[in-house]
């Protein structure tokens, strides 16, 4: 029952997000049994903005629970986000605020990575916002990124 759970909440977690592509990864920490704790860092596009692209960083626990997909990566991100084509400026400004457009599993169960984006008319931004929760306690950590548009 609870595999079936894990895969209806991972298959929840990816609709409508966008799916990223590793752009490399190094070893933090050396392990005995299984691979070594790593920071990946991750691209992806704004799947709603055309023309934006995040980059995240995340630590990944290795070892032997790593190797099975069992153990808990710390909720440590890091984001940049740029414009790197044309921008629909007014796709770009009609965004639902606070929505999620990328997510990742960072425990086997209930606790996932996440960007969400915020659109500042006063300053004619786009803000990503980067973040871990856990269905029963979260994290205060975060990092953001802002994208200036054009006026």
């Amino acid at each position: 029952m609870h595999r079936v759970f894990a895969l209806v909440l991972a298959a929840a977690i990816a609709a409508g997000a966008a799916q990223a592509e590793e752009v490399g990864a190094v070893s933090y920490q050396f392990k005995w049994l299984g691979p070594n704790d790593k920071i990946k860092v991750e691209a992806f596009d704004d799947p709603e903005v055309p023309g934006v692209a995040c980059y995240v960083s995340r630590a990944e626990t290795g070892g032997m629970k790593g190797a099975v997909g069992l153990a808990e990566d710390p909720g440590e991100l890091s984001i940049a986000c740029r414009q790197v084509g044309p921008i629909d400026l007014e796709k770009a400004r009609r965004v639902k605020n606070g929505e999620q457009v990328f997510a990742r599993g960072a425990s086997w169960l209930f606790k996932k990575s996440q960007v969400v984006r915020f659109y500042d008319a006063k300053r004619n931004v786009l803000v990503y916002l980067t973040y871990t929760d856990k269905i029963i306690e979260g994290s205060p950590r975060n990092a953001i990124s802002v994208v200036p548009l054009s006026r």
